[in-house]
């Protein structure tokens, strides 16, 4: 005879243990230790902030700080503005965000898309990671001997966009490469499936959906390289008044304008300096405010 089986009868369902007393207690001393370490990482950050703020605030909040520069100013005079040291640092970081988003996109497209494992992309990725630590001086004395010292042409502020550009093409080079590599290959096959070339394909479906993370790589190395000192030192001379022309004569900037107030030793200077340096950091942070806006926009649709 078969045995019977009780169809009434409730399943029994898996048995767990309880967690032990020492992974309870190995997990609350990493939440300890990963909360101390965050805390610790961030005070100097609210410390910096908090500083510049509290000594910079009062001098972006004068009339014409945004509107005038110095002009017939003398050192120890209070007054005057940074318009001359804003535009200067806007015109060089957008000429080398001009010449370098394009060229660190391009490049990250032949080592993901074309590229692959040869020889060219090896040596391409060996020579970016090689840049990516280059010191911004070095950069600059490269620039000085061949813009300067080999063709003969003056210092200016273009001088200075191109030692920014390599500081920047490596940056966007390995955010645009990395957001690539993360688009599903599911996507190219389905584009190629449909008879569309290759170059279409990435410049209809795989750029696009990269695009969000790319604008914020180029947000990102437009940061850096704004705040840039050594450059702007070697390559231009500082101006107190303004200078349209990026290709001759003296142009101000707001990393120039603070290292050279630092020879100031009256209150005049020292309210550039922290005046200088709270415009700076607002304006890296419409660049990233920017970016984030831009990122959303061309993020891919869900539905």
């Amino acid at each position: 005879m078969s045995a019977s089986i009780d169809l009434h009868e409730p399943a029994v369902g898996p048995t767990f243990t309880g967690i032990s007393g020492t992974r309870k207690a190995k997990n609350g001393l990493a939440t300890v230790l990963v909360t101390l370490a965050f805390l610790i990482a961030v005070i100097p950050l609210v410390w910096v902030l908090y500083t510049v703020i509290s000594q910079g605030l009062i001098v972006v909040l004068r009339p014409g700080w945004w509107t005038q520069s110095l002009n017939g100013l003398l050192g120890r005079q209070i007054g005057g503005g940074a318009y001359h040291a804003i535009y200067g640092t806007l015109a060089q970081g957008l000429i080398a965000g001009i010449i370098a988003t394009p060229l660190g996109i391009m490049v990250a497209i032949y080592l993901v898309e074309y590229g692959a494992k040869t020889r060219l992309a090896r040596a391409t990725t060996f020579m970016v990671d090689i840049l990516t630590g280059v010191p911004s001086i070095v950069a600059a004395l490269f620039i000085y001997a061949v813009w300067i010292a080999i063709f003969g042409l003056d210092r200016s502020a273009f001088a200075v966009s191109l030692a920014l550009v390599l500081l920047m093409v490596p940056v966007v080079v390995r955010s645009s490469e990395e957001m690539l590599r993360i688009v599903p290959d599911d996507l190219r096959e389905a584009s190629y499936a449909l008879g569309v070339p290759k170059w279409k394909t990435i410049m209809r479906v795989v750029i696009p959906t990269a695009l969000s993370g790319m604008l914020t790589g180029v947000a990102l190395a437009l940061a850096r390289i704004m705040g840039e000192t050594a450059p702007v030192l070697i390559l231009v001379a500082y101006a107190p008044f303004i200078n349209f022309n990026i290709f001759d004569g003296n142009m101000a900037s707001l990393p120039l304008m603070m290292a050279v107030e630092r020879s100031n030793p009256t209150q005049a200077g020292a309210d550039r300096i922290w005046g200088a340096a709270i415009t700076l950091i607002l304006i890296i942070t419409v660049f990233q405010l920017i970016a984030a806006v831009l990122s959303r926009v061309t993020a891919p649709k869900t539905k």
